[in-house]
Order: C-alpha cells, then structure tokens, then sequence
C-alpha cells in the first residue's frame, strides 16, 4: 500500500512537473505570429476570433471547451465566430450562420447546427433538407430564404473568405488573438490544450498592450 502511495505521488509530481515546464507558450510550437498582423475591431479590447467551420468533427469537438471558457471570459475580451471559407464547400455553413444572426436566431440554434451535422448526420448543404430543418424549429420558411439569400449574407460571406485568406488560415478550428496570434490543436496537441494557449496569448496581448499606454 505505501509503495502504491509512493508511486502514486511520484506521478502527481511528475505531472506537475511536465506542467509548470510547459506553462510557457513558445512561439512557433504553441502558437504562430501572423506576419502581416491583421487589425482588430475590438476598441480598447483584446480580440479573440475562433474560425470554425460547422462541418469540421475539430470544430465540434472544440465548440463546447469554448463555450465554457466564454462563461468566464475576461471583461477586457472581445470575442467573436468566423465562419471559415477555405473552399466554395464551405459557403453554405458560413451562410446558415449569417442567416441565423442575422435572423436573431444564432444562440438559440448554434449548437443545434452543429448535432444536426455531427449527431443526426443530416446534410445541412442541401437547401431543401436545411429549410425542412429550420422550419421545424420554428423559423418561417421565407424568412430563413431570404435572409440566406440577402445580398447583406451575402456580402459577410465575401468577408468571411477574405478573413480567410487574410488571416492564413489553414485549417479549423483556428483561434486568434488579438490579430496577431495564431494557435489550434495542432499547435497545442489538442482542443483543450488550444484553449489553454489562447488563455496564456490573452495574458500576453494584454501585457503588451499596457506597456504601449
């Protein structure tokens, strides 16, 4: 029993140990710098961006570590969702998320596009099968189409491809902070291990940004 306790402290210990060694971030293995940065539309705040495509099993994998990290986000964040648009395959998705914002529907359903995808393997990309889907929660069918198809979606679509290439996104999910830090779980070795590097790029924007004042 106590060489049991033994061994089992030296493994808390060791542990321990592996963490405060990597508590660390290093560039160019936890995170990437993007050269050029990109500006930021958070006044006064540090920008987090998490660029995600629905379909991606990753994104949903990450979606609900996010979720949580947001419940307790610091005030001094500015968060937001960017729909990737890596290839005329994801144009739909980025479509149904503009339309949903734009419908004021995004909170509500969010989540559920995602298990309608990865759960119910229900293919969101085939019009027909997605206003069957929205109706039956309860958005009018019209509605949904012309917000999907509004030149406003539209435009943020256009937008969304831009960021895309613009932020050298390579592939999702991938979350940036502050316009200039890059991380993801293969950077990091996986989703909760990029969250927990997002926290720490935070902590280093935010230090960054006093010492400019």
């Amino acid at each position: 029993m106590r060489l049991a306790r033994t061994l089992a402290l030296g493994v808390l210990m060791a542990s321990a140990l592996a963490f405060t060694a990597r508590a660390e971030i290093v560039a160019g293995h936890d995170y990437v710098v993007l050269n050029p940065a990109q500006p930021t539309t958070a006044e006064g705040k540090v920008e987090v961006i998490e660029f995600f495509w629905y379909g991606c099993p990753h994104c949903y994998e990450l979606h609900p570590h996010l979720k949580r990290w947001l419940q307790q986000k610091p005030q001094d964040v500015q968060f937001r969702y960017v729909p990737a648009v890596a290839r005329d395959s994801w144009v739909p998705g980025a479509k149904i998320f503009y339309a949903l914002e734009a419908l004021g529907e995004l909170n509500r359903l969010n989540d559920q596009v995602y298990d309608a995808i990865h759960l119910d393997q229900i293919d969101l990309n085939n019009e027909q099968v997605l206003l069957d889907w929205v109706a039956k929660r309860g958005i009018d069918r019209q509605k949904f189409i012309d917000a999907y198809n509004s030149f406003a979606v539209q435009a943020k679509v256009a937008q969304a491809r831009k960021m895309t290439r613009d932020y050298q996104i390579r592939g999702v999910p991938t979350l940036v902070v502050d316009g200039k830090y890059l991380t993801s779980g293969t950077y990091a070795g996986s989703v909760q291990g990029a969250v927990a590097v997002m926290d720490q790029l935070v902590k280093k924007a935010r230090q960054e940004r006093a010492q400019r004042r």
